[in-house]
């Protein structure tokens, strides 16, 4: 367990590095002169190849820029240096992706705003989806508290984190369900990402979870992995489990969809959304289904309104 939260971890911070190094220019800085203007090009290699990519028209701050950005992608790359060979030495091995499940990352990355549009609305976020892509993309907004607004960039953090080719090739288990409630809740609880140790109630219903155990919420995770069934069903089996178990002191839906789609991604097989409008609806159709009453309506709603194919 210890080990795969590490392994996760480590995934995490290679991907945010990996991140702010694709973000800044950097390079051998060449000048060149056309028309008595001067321009500023930079070369640099990307997997071996080299490369070279105009900056824009020089000026000593720009030129500054350039020569601090270099200097700083070469502690960034000596990090990820860092993190490849911890990730070694736990024996992680990075695979290929099939072309199906690379489809599948694009699609969902083509409707990341739309998703995250969709989890916040569920979540009670007073947010519109301009407002919400505005903040995916890094603008600013207004008439948003800091707290809505922090809910939304940390879904983006979660969902970059399940999409990052490393991660969708690890296994969907309890290690990732941990690291992905840390990053939805992150700057809300200290005790994010960790397994909850004290009651708490649902709105609507008299209906209480009981304490999740660690050891039993793997082995009931095993078994729904295990289960001979289609993967849409089994991604919605795992949707609902987490949910139910509220297994976190908060976040638990939030951390329920983009568990559940991490491995629908994995086997390249679509995306699930509670769509907006139907958000009320699908809080109405949990109740009884926590209540033990009923589970066949809340899966056909999930498969037939909120799942999302190629």
């Amino acid at each position: 367990m210890e080990e795969n939260i590490e392994i996760m971890s480590l995934l995490q911070n290679k991907q945010i590095l990996e991140h702010e190094l694709q973000s800044i220019v950097y390079g051998s800085v060449e000048i060149r002169e056309k028309d008595s203007n001067k321009y500023i090009y930079v070369h640099y290699r990307k997997d071996g190849i080299a490369l070279t990519k105009y900056v824009g028209e020089y000026s000593e701050e720009l030129y500054n820029l350039v020569l601090n950005n270099s200097i700083k992608a070469k502690e960034l790359k000596k990090q990820i240096r860092e993190i490849n060979k911890k990730l070694k030495q736990l024996n992680y091995i990075e695979k290929e992706l099939s072309e199906k499940v690379e489809q599948n990352i694009d699609f969902a990355k083509r409707h990341l705003a739309d998703t995250i549009y969709k989890q916040a609305i569920l979540e009670g976020v007073a947010t519109t989806f301009a407002d919400t892509e505005s903040i995916i993309e890094g603008g600013k907004v207004n008439n948003m508290t800091s707290e809505d607004i922090l809910k939304i960039v940390n879904l983006k953090h979660a969902w970059e984190f399940i999409l990052n080719k490393n991660v969708i090739l690890s296994d969907t288990n309890f290690a990732l369900l941990c690291e992905i409630n840390k990053m939805v809740e992150e700057g809300f609880y200290y005790s994010a990402g960790k397994v909850r140790n004290v009651p708490v109630t649902i709105g609507r219903t008299t209906w209480k979870p009981d304490l999740p155990i660690e050891s039993t919420i793997k082995e009931e995770l095993e078994e729904i992995l295990n289960k001979k069934m289609d993967d849409i069903d089994k991604a919605i089996e795992l949707l609902l489990y987490t949910m139910k178990k509220q297994v976190f002191i908060d976040g638990n839906k939030r951390t329920s969809v983009i568990y559940s789609n991490h491995f629908l991604i994995s086997k390249g097989k679509g995306i699930i959304a509670i769509p907006a409008e139907l958000t009320e609806k699908f809080k109405d159709l949990l109740i009884p289904y926590y209540e033990g009453k009923d589970e066949k309506e809340i899966k056909k709603f999930l498969k037939t309104k909120c799942y999302m194919s190629i």
